[in-house]
């Protein structure tokens, strides 16, 4: 009899082969679609909305999002199953918010197991944390956690969302003994600033096991799927940071005694 798990469904929006920057090794992200945040800088706008969508790409209609069980994405992650042993690779989920889905991402997570794929999930942990302890970390091996900024009303203003749940659920992440590593979007206007990475640098240091901090500098990769999405992009005038700031910022967070880098 074919395993519950492997039956669940679930809406994705991309499947990403040869990753190398989402967790160790070789990778295939999965993409679920639907986020609680409305991130300003978001790259996949198309990533927020639950309902599937048209967006026009180079002027042709494009469908965003489709319906699919466990097993088939499987399928398709099994493809590179081999690139995953030499390299430490495997399976990531990204979004969106990979907890709106909870149990399509725990079946996912539990499929690869099974299958003997290492797990890794790119996660705000906007979610209770019951449904995070009970649901995700029996399948996880990382945790790539985003903490945007320390000042609620800031990150209330630029993701819609206060940051209240996201601090405490990576307490008690880190508490569970789970491999926690945290992320922080550097975006110019927001948190780019010397001390605002460092005050996040320092919570990422208390956190219990959490060694890791990764700077991943703005980009604006995604800002034409706004207009084909319908949508205006508040941070059109917004430049990505330069390398020399990024270095700067990535000195001034590693004085925390955590290895800190550039980039997933």
């Amino acid at each position: 009899m074919e395993k519950e798990y492997l039956q669940v469904k679930g809406r994705i929006f991309d499947i990403q082969k040869y990753s190398i920057h989402d967790g160790p090794g070789i990778r295939t992200i999965v993409f679920l679609k639907g986020c609680p945040l409305r991130c300003k800088w978001c790259c996949n706008p198309e990533s927020q909305e639950r309902e599937i969508q048209t967006m026009f790409t180079a002027g042709k209609p494009k469908i965003i999002g489709r319906d699919v069980p466990v097993g088939e994405v499987m399928d398709e992650v099994m493809q590179d199953r081999f690139y995953y042993r030499r390299s430490g690779g495997g399976l990531t989920l990204s979004g969106g918010e990979s907890l709106m889905q909870a149990d399509f991402a725990s079946a996912l997570l539990q499929a690869a197991h099974a299958m003997g794929i290492n797990t890794a999930m790119e996660s705000t942990g906007f979610a209770p944390f019951r449904v995070i302890e009970e649901k995700i970390l029996p399948h996880l091996d990382i945790y790539l956690m985003d903490i945007k900024h320390i000042d609620r009303e800031k990150h209330k203003f630029f993701t819609g969302v206060s940051n209240e749940l996201i601090l405490e659920n990576a307490r008690k992440i880190a508490a569970s003994g789970q491999n926690l590593v945290i992320r922080v979007p550097v975006i110019p206007g927001f948190n780019a600033t010397e001390s605002e990475i460092l005050e996040i640098a320092r919570f990422a240091a208390s956190l219990p096991g959490v060694e890791q901090l990764h700077l991943l500098p703005y980009h604006r990769l995604g800002m034409d799927k706004y207009a084909g999405l319908g949508r205006d992009y508040s941070l059109s005038s917004v430049q990505p940071p330069s390398n020399e700031h990024m270095k700067k910022l990535m000195d001034t967070a590693s004085v925390t005694g955590l290895r800190v880098r550039i980039g997933g």
